[in-house]
């Protein structure tokens, strides 16, 4: 395959050269889609050039080792240059999501003390006031500094990138990530994935999400081409891949379920070269990934379980070569070990993991540190089950199980039986609160383009084929699911429609008129 697989005590070197070995290549690297009419070619030693120009210009503006900059974008290749370019100089990079509030984003330059912040000028608006800014739209070019340059030589220790996570729950958290453990990660995603200098790997994610910032990591250490949106649309995406013969596509499942619904785009695009589809960051129901069979019969549906803490990607493929089951997130990487911990039996519980990818810590953080590694495991807050083959399978969320009338219930299960209802394309369920239950499960579902269906319908179809505990007290039809800055289900403004009644429209009523 070309990569060697690297060992269980991490890989040396500095994280912004993993694409060192093809830096003098004249072939595409990243293909810019900001232009919807033509793609913009940046090849290896374009890419090479501008992140050792990026390297110059931070020390040139007095920047040193374990210094922060913020990166505050949209996809575009500067991004990439800045990302890897401040890595080379020893600057720890701060991906910021672009849909964080602006007093969220202020907090997190505060926190992780950002010296300079790269960003495009539509942001402008939540910049703070007293911090420096470089625009990709117009200062960029002057702040870089071209010519050669020797890259910071890290240690174990010394902290590559610096991603924050979503927030979703009180203020984010810094994630310190080392230039070691994610050499070890890139390197095991390019060896096992068999990635090579033939594959274009689609990338649509945000870049300062794992899922985007994976696509990258494992596409350049294999000197693949990488078509890059700016952001994700499913008209531009299944394009995309016609017009580059894309081979591995990726993207969370909500992206991929929204890509599966654009049936008349999909059938007048070829799409005959994927041989991979990859989803992270959220369960994949049986029901996906039938459709991406019937969709792309010659690519594997990949489920790659990721957490921005835990590697990022700590499960894969079988040691052995086992097929891996269906709905398995995999089993352990090499350098990986995996447990089970206060689950019912040795074989069910809230995982653990540990490898050199690991984080080395929470930013200023260390009562969390304390509470989230033991002895280099890390907590993952995911609930799962093993098979005695070691394959393992997601259940839910330690914080997203909920008691209704004395039963537990994870919400992927009620989406997994709703979703065997032949008139539904996709489903997510959330707990509300019930006066004598304490908490019932609703339903939000995508139907079938095409198809009629009514709440009772769906209640019904769940008191038949399942627990009566487990069926939606309320259903709710939709067109689609609002998404975060990371492209995940956006709860809170679910939660908001349902207090503020604007989900109770004709489209919910029980003569549901079918959805064109």
């Amino acid at each position: 395959m070309g990569i060697p697989l690297p060992d269980s005590k991490g890989y040396p070197g500095n994280l912004g050269l993993l694409f060192e070995e093809h830096a003098n290549e004249q072939r595409p690297a990243l293909i810019d889609l900001r232009d919807q009419q033509e793609g913009n070619v940046v090849t290896y030693r374009d890419l090479d050039t501008a992140c050792n120009a990026v390297a110059r210009g931070l020390t040139k503006k007095g920047l040193t080792p374990g210094d922060r900059i913020g990166i505050l974008s949209l996809n575009r290749p500067e991004f990439i240059f800045t990302l890897l370019g401040a890595m080379r100089a020893g600057v720890i990079p701060v991906p910021i999501n672009i849909k964080l509030p602006e007093q969220t984003i202020s907090y997190i330059i505060k926190d992780a003390n950002i010296k300079l912040l790269f960003a495009e000028t539509r942001f402008r608006e939540v910049f703070p006031r007293n911090i420096q800014a470089i625009e990709f739209d117009s200062s960029f070019d002057g702040f870089l500094d071209f010519g050669s340059f020797k890259a910071f030589n890290p240690t174990p220790d010394s902290i590559a990138v610096q991603p924050y996570t979503s927030g979703s729950t009180g203020q984010p958290k810094g994630v310190l990530l080392t230039h070691y453990g994610q050499n070890w990660s890139r390197r095991i995603l390019s060896h096992t994935r068999g990635t090579s200098k033939k594959d274009v790997i689609l990338v649509a994610a945000p870049l300062y999400h794992k899922n985007a910032l994976n696509a990258v990591k494992q596409g350049l250490t294999a000197g693949a081409t990488l078509p890059l949106l700016p952001q994700f649309s499913e008209e531009r995406y299944i394009k995309a891949i016609g017009e580059y013969r894309c081979t591995v596509i990726s993207g969370v499942p909500t992206m991929i379920s929204m890509v599966l619904n654009s049936k008349d785009l999909l059938s007048s695009t070829e799409t005959s070269s994927v041989r991979t589809v990859m989803m992270g960051s959220a369960p994949s129901s049986p029901q996906l990934l039938s459709e991406i069979k019937e969709q792309f019969p010659s690519a594997e549906a990949l489920v790659v379980y990721g957490v921005t803490e835990g590697g990022p990607v700590p499960l894969g493929p079988h040691p052995e070569g086992k097929p891996r089951p269906n709905g398995s997130i995999g089993a352990p990487y090499a350098g990986t070990e995996a447990k089970l911990i206060g689950g019912p039996t040795p074989y069910q519980g809230e995982l653990m993991v540990k490898n050199p990818g690991v984080l080395f810590s929470y930013h200023n953080l260390p009562d969390d540190t304390k509470r989230s590694i033991e002895n280099g495991w890390y907590r993952t807050g995911d609930i799962c089950r093993c098979d005695k083959d070691g394959f393992f399978y997601f259940l839910g969320r330690t914080d997203d199980m909920f008691v209704c009338g004395g039963e537990n219930i994870y919400p992927i299960e009620v989406e997994t039986l709703l979703e065997k209802h032949p008139k539904v394309h996709q489903v997510l369920v959330m707990p509300f609160e019930h006066e004598l239950k304490g908490h019932v499960p609703y339903a939000f579902i995508i139907p079938r383009k095409k198809t009629q269906v009514s709440e009772e319908e769906i209640k019904q179809f769940a008191l038949a084929n399942g627990p009566p505990y487990m069926h939606p007290r309320r259903v709710f039809f939709i067109k689609n699911l609002p998404l975060t800055g990371t492209n995940k289900v956006n709860h809170e403004l679910l939660r908001k429609w349902v207090a503020k009644k604007t989900l109770d429209t004709p489209l919910n009523t029980n003569e549901l008129k079918a959805i064109k």
